[in-house]
């Protein structure tokens, strides 16, 4: 959210997301207000290198251009400094002179010319070879050009390279020289050494610039490099396009406002598969190990302060190789034991219960979509009034009136949910099934438990909260808005109640808070809604196999909107670009002039060869990729980089194990009678190269074992003074048997068996400093390689 933002009148504002100077997501716009509450949460891979990540506080604008109220930009090297936490930014005024983004590669030399009279002179030769990555100018590829300097305390020698039109990756290859210091006699120097008071002053400085024609040139960024560094070597190297220095003239920058973020960012550098087969083998050994709590995994839980932290990597590998279930069922069992009352089963922040959650996340994704999605989208854009809590009736409502629209919502979702069985994953089933029969096992007297135990996840957790928060599950765009939000929170409230009524032995108006609540329950028929909670209960906690007629629906995995090429199908057709609205599932991919019409074209997904980027220079458009199929190619421009990639890695993971995939691909388009590439004049020639590697991952749910392990030896290193204490305790607790009268350091870890707790202990240490080698290896082999002014 932001505050106190300006001008000072209420205006409607959004915010972006932007690597760099490309926008790749952004919010809502909020309505009438100074300080806007956006609560929304952007989760995404980044796919290429980058040196800022910025956020642009908006005012919308109906008729003009929107306009950039003030910035947060955060470099890359300092955001380990704010993750996890939040935190409130002052906004920046935005300035063209520091909005920069790509980089440039150079060549520099420096050579020593003996001239016709024996005299010395030195000549700097500046190769401004190629830039990457330059920032759209207007939503449209620039033209840039490059000045290249070299300034001293008393000299501007500057000269400029020709314009290139519509690119973001120009291709220069100009060479300019330069005199670098005075000519001066052969015999009064030395091995042709340069004069130290010129060197030492002297540097080089290329700035890239959007030619403007006939409005204002454009600054794109700068590098400057100091000419001493050049006396016993040239270099070659990228060099990242810096801010103008005092950009911003203005020294003193008015009170823009103030932003509130909460950014979460991780960087692990991943080693080849072979370096964590220990580690790996260790943590997929966990659910066997007795107790549980002396187990890699669990131990990795205690030592993080925040066990999200832990959750999150340990139940995506432990789901990759087919071992999350046994381990819920061995956690489980041990939350059950400290729980002393059957009706509280499951109702705290456990280990137990964080893993269940964070697995109904990840594999529930298209079991909330076809549940709940259509419903939510009715509520969303199509609101009625719903509020019955007569506090907060407004003037002219009628309280009976949005009583009777609330039960219609509720009805309505509560019956998707119950008749939504069908749709439930099957390893949702497993885990239900485990906690049903665990809960059970431990509270033999109660009939209701078994019940309790899985409607406190699949009703509390799941429906519930996906309910409410349904950007959240990417059932909606956006944040709904403040009345939506109210309507969404009631309903969650209804259905929280009556998930729970299939469980609770108590009366069930008397857990109702609120009055108003209690009232708006006497209108429902009890047994009727018990009867279809537990009938759902049993289906979904069942292993029983499901109707094959379920198994045969497609999985929705992807869509929205982007541009494609016109395929030349017809020979009128123009192959300009269309704006289409795209859809991913397990059957096909699919284009539409707008989103829910009927499909204009289906490529069915057995007939997709490739799915692979397409270079730049084929249409001057950035974030193109092309789908290879058997007909002409696809080819379609992506809004962003990111979501190029997240289109890219769905297409290749949902067509991995098409039999016939090809093995090369032209990466340019088929222009003019020609392959741009490779300049073949068959159009259906085998491609000039290699296809890229086939997407480790399943189709559902995209995990990377090996990444996943980095991120748990990663949270080991940080916690190795935990791992070490924890060890220590272990050993003094095998000594020493004796009563603990004082709390010791190791009161709040959970040790059940201190020698079986050491010997993993041991374990984890020696693989970690084993890793801890690999990573310095790496480390120091990568700072060798690398050469000053290099990424």
């Amino acid at each position: 959210d932001a505050k106190h933002l300006v001008p000072n009148k209420m205006r409607d504002f959004f915010c972006t997301i932007n690597l760099d100077q490309e926008e790749v997501f952004r919010t809502q716009v909020v309505e009438k207000s100074l300080s806007p509450y956006f609560g929304e949460e952007f989760y995404f891979e980044i796919p290429r290198t980058f040196q800022w990540l910025s956020f642009y506080i908006y005012d919308k604008s109906v008729l003009q251009k929107d306009l950039r109220i003030g910035k947060v930009s955060i470099k890359k090297e300092d955001l380990c400094n704010y993750t996890g936490k939040e935190n409130w930014f002052m906004l920046q005024p935005v300035d063209s002179n520091s909005e920069v983004q790509g980089k440039v590669h150079l060549e520099l030399k420096l050579n020593e010319l003996i001239t016709d009279n024996g005299s010395v002179c030195q000549q700097l030769v500046v190769h401004i070879k190629e830039c990457h990555g330059l920032p759209l100018i207007n939503g449209q590829n620039c033209d840039p050009y490059a000045t290249v300097s070299l300034v001293g305390p008393s000299r501007n020698d500057q000269k400029k390279t020709k314009v290139k039109k519509k690119t973001s990756n120009p291709q220069f290859n100009e060479t300019f020289y330069f005199e670098v210091t005075r000519s001066s006699s052969y015999t009064k120097k030395s091995q042709f050494q340069v004069e130290e008071e010129d060197i030492e002053k002297l540097e080089v400085r290329v700035d890239l610039w959007n030619n403007g024609n006939l409005v204002q040139d454009v600054f794109l960024g700068e590098i400057k490099v100091p000419v001493k560094v050049l006396r016993n070597d040239s270099f070659q190297a990228w060099y990242l396009l810096q801010p103008r220095e005092n950009g911003n003239k203005s020294s003193k920058t008015d009170d823009l406002g103030s932003l509130r973020l909460n950014i979460c960012y991780t960087e692990d550098s991943v080693l080849p598969s072979e370096y964590y087969a220990s580690l790996r083998n260790l943590l997929l050994k966990s659910s066997d190990v007795q107790p549980i709590s002396a187990s890699a995994a669990y131990i990795l839980s205690e030592v993080c302060r925040d066990k999200y932290d832990a959750v999150l990597p340990l139940v995506r590998l432990l789901l990759h190789h087919h071992k999350l279930v046994p381990f819920v069922a061995a956690v489980a069992e041990l939350d059950l034991k400290d729980t002393q009352e059957a009706n509280t089963v499951f109702r705290g922040n456990s280990l137990a219960t964080r893993c269940v959650d964070e697995m109904m996340k990840i594999v529930g994704k298209h079991y909330l979509k076809v549940t709940l999605k259509p419903v939510i989208d009715e509520i969303c854009e199509s609101p009625k009034p719903c509020e019955i809590d007569p506090i907060k009736l407004r003037e002219g409502d009628n309280v009976e009136i949005n009583m009777e629209n609330l039960r219609y919502y509720v009805d309505k979702v509560f019956r998707e949910i119950v008749r939504s069985s069908i749709s439930c994953p099957t390893l949702m089933c497993d885990v239900f099934y485990s906690l049903r029969h665990l809960a059970a096992k431990r509270f033999p007297n109660d009939p209701h438990v078994q019940y309790s135990a899985v409607s406190s996840f699949v009703f509390l957790r799941f429906f519930a909260v996906a309910v409410v928060s349904p950007h959240t599950f990417h059932l909606r765009p956006h944040h709904p808005d403040a009345q939506t939000s109210r309507t969404l929170t009631l309903i969650s409230k209804a259905i929280q109640t009556l998930g729970s009524w299939g469980s609770l032995t108590k009366s069930k108006l008397s857990s109702f808070k609120e009055t108003f609540m209690c009232e708006f329950f006497k209108t429902f028929q009890e047994e009727k809604f018990t009867e279809s909670v537990k009938k759902f209960l049993d289906d979904v906690s069942s292993t029983e196999s499901k109707e094959p007629s379920g198994l045969s629906e497609p999985v929705h995995l992807k869509e929205g909107e982007m541009y494609k090429r016109a395929q030349g199908r017809t020979r009128i057709g123009k192959k300009n670009f269309k704006k289409r609205w795209f859809c991913l599932t397990t059957r096909e991919f699919t284009y539409h002039k707008q989103q829910d019409k009927e499909p204009i074209f289906t490529i069915p997904i057995k007939n997709i060869l490739a799915v692979e980027k397409l270079d730049e220079s084929s249409f001057n458009k950035k974030n193109m990729f092309q789908v290879l199929h058997g007909e002409k190619p696809l080819y379609i421009q992506a809004n962003n980089c990111v979501e190029a990639s997240e289109w890219i890695e769905a297409l290749c993971r949902v067509t991995r194990c098409n039999q016939k995939r090809l093995s090369f691909y032209h990466p340019s388009a088929f222009l003019n009678g020609n392959w741009l590439c490779c300049k073949a004049t068959i159009e259906n020639t085998v491609g000039c190269a290699r296809c890229t590697a086939d997407v480790p991952a399943d189709t559902q749910i995209e995990i990377d074992g090996d990444r996943e392990t980095e991120r748990i030896y990663s949270l080991f290193t940080i916690n190795m003074s935990k791992l070490q204490k924890l060890e220590e305790a272990c050993g003094s607790i095998a000594v020493y048997q004796g009563p603990r009268k004082e709390p010791d350091d190791y009161s709040n870890f959970t040790i059940e068996d201190s020698v079986a707790t050491f010997h993993t202990l041991k374990q984890i240490i020696d693989i970690v400093e084993k890793l801890n080698e690999s990573h310095e290896k790496y480390r120091k082999k990568r700072s060798s390689s690398a050469k000053y002014g290099s990424e």
